[in-house]
């Protein structure tokens, strides 16, 4: 009890303490933003797991006919998968606004993949449904973000 009291003063559960209240930049969120919003951070979490799996099967066994550089590729993937699914599972779903713009990354690189016709794999429904995920997770819950003028407004005051 002393450590949650603690954790309130210092402001480290964010209002969590009061039942049923669940903190915004846009005050206090329905149950269909609360749902836009959990489908939005999921999604951008599935990518980041995906593109983590992806590097630690491709570093730990790549092909052997595959050329010597594959291992770097898996490497390089391990870190983007990892550091997008922390900036997903922390800043995002504290629904930081410099989270939200650094997760426009995802969109932007599988479309680059898409029309470059880029690897991996060669039928490239992979990019599409990466595509599809991440701006979802990016567009449904922007409100989030960015609260329209009145109900920020209404909530500093």
């Amino acid at each position: 009890m002393v450590e949650m009291r603690r954790a309130a003063s210092c402001g480290i559960l964010r209002g969590a303490r009061k039942v049923g209240h669940i903190p915004t930049l846009s005050g206090q969120m329905t149950q269909r933003d609360s749902a836009l919003f959990k489908i939005g951070w999921i999604s951008l979490a599935i990518i980041g797991l995906a593109i983590l799996v992806f590097g630690l099967i491709t570093a730990l066994m790549p092909a052997s006919s595959g050329p010597p550089y594959l291992r770097a590729i898996g490497v390089a993937s391990i870190g983007m998968g990892l550091f997008g699914l922390l900036i997903t599972t922390i800043a995002y779903r504290r629904r930081e606004r410099w989270a939200w713009f650094a997760l426009w990354y995802y969109p932007l690189f599988w479309t680059a993949h898409l029309l470059g016709g880029l690897p991996p794999g060669k039928d490239h429904v992979h990019q599409v449904v990466f595509i599809v995920l991440s701006l979802a997770g990016l567009l449904l819950p922007v409100r989030e973000f960015f609260p329209r003028r009145g109900a920020r407004e209404l909530t500093t005051s």
